[in-house]
């Protein structure tokens, strides 16, 4: 039997699941528990699911309460993080100002923290993956969106009012298309999924001859970044050129990163790094191309190791934090 107290529960909070694990101090995963948020059943419904979650990867480990030391929550923000409150993201709709610490907290009989998803990944990926033994390290995320979190001497970086890691709005081009956020030409706008979707449905709507076209047989809501990179692959042109241009913005924010925090490790998540070196490549040539030469020399750029599970063990990692 493990001893006392070795062991944390970490969960996951998402727009569409919700996923649980049980973890010892090593990052070992005991017990995993993957279910479906159900948002429009509303947080009530939604807390006690996640509570239930906990339980069940503890009965699954033949875990008593009482051997675990704290849960660990993450979920997107925005969140205010010293009262533990959820603030009205937009992917769970009808969390306005929902006390979920201190629901957790009070239904398992256990310490609560409570962090962003992107930070919670950044915290897992230098505990647990392939950021250890790293004390300056950067975690991006490239996805539908992108974001990410700072490692800074050890220690998650939150900034002045939480919201430090905000990678994907950093502004890029001024004039740029607009940001889900509302400003216009933030690297989210020019270099996500969303991003290389959306200027592929510009170029089929202007008639330009594409693959991308054919592939999404007509239906621009077929049109994903997936698609695209599936065109690009078989040489098509116009894809091949969205790809390019939006790798290459987001390598331009990267050397934006290493200039300012002269990091030694880069580590990239998210759907786009099965673009395997069409996004690495461009990544570290920037970097090469636009930092100053000794902070370029200094990073090494890397995928993240942990998959799917990064954000459970992110708020495993929280929960293992000393206090204070």
């Amino acid at each position: 039997m493990m001893a006392l107290r070795q062991l944390v529960i970490g969960i996951d909070l998402g727009g569409t699941k919700i996923n649980t694990a049980l973890v010892d101090r090593a990052g070992n995963i005991l017990a995993h528990d993957f279910r479906e948020t159900l948002t429009f059943q509303g947080p009530d419904a939604v807390i006690a699911r996640m509570v239930d979650a906990a339980h069940q990867v503890m009965a699954l480990a033949s875990v008593a309460s009482d051997q675990v030391a704290a849960v660990g929550v993450c979920a997107p923000g925005p969140l205010d993080l010293d009262a533990g409150l959820v603030l009205s993201p937009p992917n769970l709709p009808g969390w306005d100002r929902v006390p979920l610490r201190q629901h957790i907290a009070e239904a398992l009989g256990m310490p609560a923290l409570l962090e962003i998803d992107a930070n919670a990944a950044a915290l897992g990926e230098n505990r647990f993956g392939a950021g250890q033994g790293t004390a300056h390290m950067i975690y991006v995320t490239a996805s539908t969106g992108i974001g990410g979190g700072l490692i800074l001497d050890g220690t998650l970086y939150h900034g002045a009012s939480g919201l430090a890691g905000e990678i994907g709005h950093q502004t890029i081009l001024p004039q740029g298309p607009v940001c889900g956020c509302g400003n216009r030409g933030c690297l989210e706008a020019v270099a996500s999924g969303t991003a290389i979707a959306r200027r592929a449905r510009e170029s089929v709507a202007r008639g330009v001859p594409t693959l991308i076209a054919e592939l999404s047989a007509g239906d621009p809501d077929r049109i994903s970044a997936k698609l695209v990179a599936k065109a690009a692959s078989e040489g098509d042109e116009e894809a091949d050129m969205i790809i390019s241009q939006a790798m290459d913005y987001l390598g331009i924010g990267i050397a934006n990163l290493v200039n300012l925090f002269n990091p030694e490790l880069i580590v990239i998540g998210g759907g786009l790094t099965n673009l395997g070196e069409r996004l690495f490549g461009p990544v570290r040539r920037a970097i090469d191309r636009n930092a100053f030469p000794s902070a370029a020399q200094a990073v090494h750029v890397v995928a993240a190791e942990l998959g799917d599970d990064v954000g459970a063990l992110g708020a495993a990692a929280l929960a293992m934090e000393p206090p204070g």
